[in-house]
Order: C-alpha cells, then structure tokens, then sequence
C-alpha cells in the first residue's frame, strides 16, 4: 500500500544519445564503441552512447510505464486492517514498536468524550496527552528527529523521525481540534470510519500506540463487526475469527485436563551404530554369511601349510647347495705377476 503512492518517473528518452559518433570500427587498435566525431577539443574522440562511457545512457532506462502500483483486493486490505487493529491492544507488542507506554494506565487507552471535545488549542492537546502519561512517547519523537541520510534531504523530505501517539475520534472533528493535534510532532489524527493500515502500522509493524475516544471505540463494532454480526458499513463483512480463543499453548498441554486424557510417554530408543559394510567389516559379513568364518579358517589353513612346505623346502635347497659348492677353509697363494681373476 505504500508503494502505491509512487509517481512514475523516468530518464528522458534520448538522453546518452545526442551525440554524433561514430565507431572507428577495427585496425586501429581500439575498442568499437561509437566516438565522437571532430577534433580540436578534448571531447571529440571520447567513446559515447554505451553505459561505460563518459555522458553514455545507463543500462536498461527507467520508464513511465514500468508497473508501479499493484491492485490489493479489498477483502485482503481489511484482514490486515483489523490484524493491526487488534495489535494495538497487545501492550507487548506496542512496547516492542518503541512506544513508551510503561506509565499509561492500560492499553487500549480510551478517553471521555467530553475531554477531546474540550481541545482546541495545541497546549490544551499536549495537558490532555500530559494527563493520560503520554508525554514519555512525546519525549521520544521529539528525540529522534534528525536529517535523513541520502539524496532525499535535498528532495523535500529533509528530516526524520518516529510515529508518536494516534487518536482516534468519531464524529466530525473541528479545524481547531485537528490543527491542535497536528501541531504536535508525531501526533496523527483519524477518524473511526477512515482507519488507516498505514496509521496502524506504519512501516509495516503492528503494534502503534492509539488513544481512543470513548464514542469511537464503541463504534468499532459497528464499522468492522462482531463475531455474530455483520458490519453495518461493509456489506456483509465479519472479521476474521481467531482459531485459538486462548494462544498460551503451553498452558493448555500442561493442564491437568490435557494431561489426564494422554497415553504414557514412550521410552525413546537412540539407535547410535552406523550400518557396517560387510565387504570391509568381517563380523558385519558372518551375520549376512555364516560360512564365511569356515572360509576364512580354511584359507588361514592353507596359508600356513604353504608357509610351513616354503619353508622346509628352502631349508632342504640350502644344505644341498652348501655339500655340493663347499669353499676350502684356506685359499691358494698366487704369484706377483699372476693376474687376478676378474669376476
């Protein structure tokens, strides 16, 4: 809804492109891109129209006819209405807003008629909002007011700050009683029949601080309805029935109703063994295999048979080499002129 407001705005339609140039084209070892035509000044030469370039167009173009806004069905726009009416009287999630709301005597806050009647100067609006201990709220937009950050400062819209209270009043309001409230910064006013989601929520959080005037909240059932009755203003509009009419959960299943009517707990079993694979683990083999432990036996077996015949054969080949090739214990003495025997 507040991207709705958006005006279309666009760059001009032949802007990047009111030069006259031309690409060189290839051999001169340079890019392609179009280039200024002339010479005599720094300009002509200069690579123009593409988005990389010096007072070239932007990639893609802004136009008017982009999709600015988007249709909200009606029925969709009034479920989030009466979801942030409903917010408001949740003191937790008002005080998660920001709101200082610790001193106020209860939310949702509810005037006489008689006292917002009675406004019509700004300082009768401030004693009044003073009186209900709003003036902690007060205190904290008036803190927060700063410039903002950005281009917006130079486009009308130089400042920022927080949401403070919003009245809401039925009837027709008086311009004093209208110029008293808006004098106040953060301050909004706004009629029971003109709700505004973007008032309730601003920003999109639920949960904003709402002074009600004694006459508009009894009207609220008028305007939006009732579990059992239709709006008298919407055409056959209800709102939204809550599936729980109680959302402490935990309360209901700790209950002793609850409880009382529940099997016995069941004795978790943790399986923590992974799955063993049985061409790497022997044991996860014999329980798919028992004849694989008979196997494994026979080949230890036979492994140490073959052992056992390797080695009394080498054992025999040894003591027959040494009977047939025995060395003499001492070597024959040679001349000085004989040679050795090279081997």
């Amino acid at each position: 809804m507040n991207k709705n407001a958006r005006q279309p705005y666009g760059v001009k339609r032949t802007a990047g492109h009111e030069y006259s140039a031309e690409s060189w084209g290839t051999g001169r070892a340079v890019a392609r891109i179009p280039r200024i035509s002339g010479s005599g000044t720094h300009r002509s030469g200069q690579g123009a129209f593409g988005n990389m370039c010096r007072g070239g167009r932007m990639f893609a173009p802004t136009k008017v006819y982009r999709k600015w806004h988007k249709k909200i069905s009606k029925n969709q726009r009034r479920y989030a209405t009466v979801s942030a009416l409903a917010a408001t009287a949740v003191p937790a999630l008002v005080m998660a807003r920001g709101h200082r709301v610790e001193k106020v005597a209860e939310v949702p806050l509810v005037v006489r008629d008689q006292d917002l009647a009675s406004v019509a100067k700004t300082k009768d609006a401030v004693a009044l909002l003073t009186k209900l201990n709003a003036s902690d709220d007060l205190d904290r937009v008036r803190a927060s007011r700063g410039i903002r950050a950005g281009k917006g400062k130079g486009r009308n819209r130089r400042y920022v700050q927080r949401r403070g209270p919003l009245v809401v009043y039925s009837g027709k309001a008086t311009d004093a009683q209208i110029r008293s409230f808006r004098n106040i910064p953060g301050v909004d006013l706004v009629n029971v029949n003109r709700l505004n989601l973007l008032q309730l929520a601003p920003g999109g959080h639920l949960g904003r601080f709402v002074i009600w005037q004694e006459s508009a909240f009894k009207a609220l059932d008028g305007v939006f309805g009732t579990r059992t009755t239709n709006s008298t203003q919407k055409r056959g509009y209800r709102p939204p029935r809550a599936l729980l009419s109680n959302a402490d959960l935990q309360r209901i299943i700790n209950s002793s109703e609850v409880q009382s009517v529940l099997r016995d707990k069941k004795p978790i079993r943790r399986f923590t063994t992974q799955r063993k694979n049985p061409l790497r683990n022997f044991g996860a083999l014999v329980k798919l295999n028992p004849y694989a432990l008979t196997q494994r036996r026979r080949a230890i077996l036979q492994q140490q048979k073959g052992k056992t015949a390797r080695k009394t054969s080498f054992k025999a080949n040894r003591d027959k080499f040494q009977t047939v090739f025995k060395t003499p214990s001492v070597a024959p003495a040679r001349g000085d002129d004989e040679m050795p025997t090279r081997y």
